[in-house]
């Protein structure tokens, strides 16, 4: 087993381990072949989130006896290449949740023909929503031709549609505009072409550096897009923000400027996780404590599963993707890397938070 690791106290650090795979697999289990994943700002909040929200704890790393490496969750496909399930077969493909490494073993549990989720121990306390795996042999109209823009953006986009949802649920706070910090990340574009669409939505302001700035102009889906260096130019009106990046300067001069219009701040995601510190500090910063909450999707889905079924669900939910997959194809491009190795040099390059917006990476992952 080849498997990518970071260290947890300084996601800039990375390693690969190679481990000899056991032939053998216990009763009921599956060996499922990596073979691509997606790779985006989102994994580097799952990695800035991997203590506070238990991330590092869906796929142990290996040869780590003292527990200072963890393993970012990842999003992609995979092959059973090995059952000793009667209900899945070798040659299935599946969709779902991943180590960064080339194999892993699953105990299916809740199988039905459509999916089935992981019953291993230590996951059993972790969000559902992550534990699920789609079983693509049995999925209706599926395309293997969407395969990247799937990896690629449904996790970012199930979170878009759930904030879109969140916000439009309470009226958004009675704001007059949403403020989305980062307005370059993907979860942010799928959040402001979600709230464009939406009948009596507020005005949507995008935030972005000044490197960025032509870029979110161009996708359309802002009423107005303003650079870090001119938040001065920000319309002091009832607002709620919605905070990708997690940068606590960006945050506080915000706060200055709109003062008691600040009526929500909505914390999502860490893209700029080297210029504020953990999701705690996030929560915790004093002038924001008490209009600051931190938006965590699988929460949201499974009460949204609760009230509509899970039929509704889906069926709001392919609406909303296949939308944002379609207006993807304006703005984004694929880049694809071969290779865990080839992985470790882009893998420094998204951490730090230089990578082009409009840039896709899949990572196919080798066998070896």
């Amino acid at each position: 087993m080849k498997q990518l690791q970071t260290l947890k106290v300084d996601l800039n650090h990375s390693r690969i381990i190679l481990e000899q795979l056991g032939e053998d697999i216990q009763e009921d289990e599956v060996l499922l072949q990596v073979e691509k994943f997606s790779f985006t700002a989102n994994n580097v909040t799952y990695g800035v989130a991997g203590d506070s929200i238990g991330y590092w704890n869906f796929f142990p790393a290996i040869n780590n006896p003292d527990n200072t490496w963890g393993c970012i969750p990842v999003w992609g496909f995979a092959e059973v290449i090995m059952s000793n399930n009667s209900e899945i077969k070798d040659g299935e493909r599946i969709f779902g949740y991943f180590p960064p490494a080339n194999f892993l073993i699953v105990n299916p549990i809740k199988v039905s023909s459509q999916s089935f989720s992981d019953g291993k121990e230590h996951r059993q306390e972790l969000p559902p929503v992550y534990n699920n795996y789609v079983r693509l042999n049995a999925e209706e109209n599926y395309d293997i031709t969407t395969d990247d823009i799937r990896a690629l953006l449904f996790p970012l986009h199930i979170t878009a549609f759930c904030l879109c949802d969140a916000l439009e649920e309470r009226s958004y706070d009675g704001a007059s505009q949403v403020v989305i910090v980062s307005a370059s990340s993907k979860t942010a574009i799928g959040l402001a072409q979600g709230l464009a669409e939406t009948d009596g939505s507020p005005k949507i302001i995008g935030l972005t550096s000044i490197s960025n700035l032509k870029f979110v102009e161009g996708l359309g889906c802002y009423d107005q897009v303003i650079s870090y260096d001119d938040l001065a130019n920000i319309n002091n009106l009832s607002s709620v923000i919605v905070d990708m990046s997690g940068n606590q300067e960006v945050l506080s001069a915000l706060q200055n400027d709109l003062k008691e219009n600040l009526l929500k701040c909505i914390t999502v995601g860490m893209t700029h996780w080297d210029k504020g510190g953990s999701v705690d500090e996030a929560l915790t910063q004093a002038e924001l404590q008490e209009r600051t909450e931190f938006f965590f999707a699988p929460a949201h889905i499974q009460r949204r599963i609760g009230d509509w079924g899970q039929a509704g669900y889906a069926e709001k939910t392919n609406a909303f993707m296949a939308e944002r997959a379609e207006q993807s194809n304006d703005w984004m491009q694929i880049k694809r890397i071969k290779g865990l190795d080839n992985f470790s040099e882009t893998y420094k390059e998204v951490v730090a938070g230089n990578i082009s917006p409009n840039e896709g990476i899949i990572v196919e992952v080798d066998d070896a």
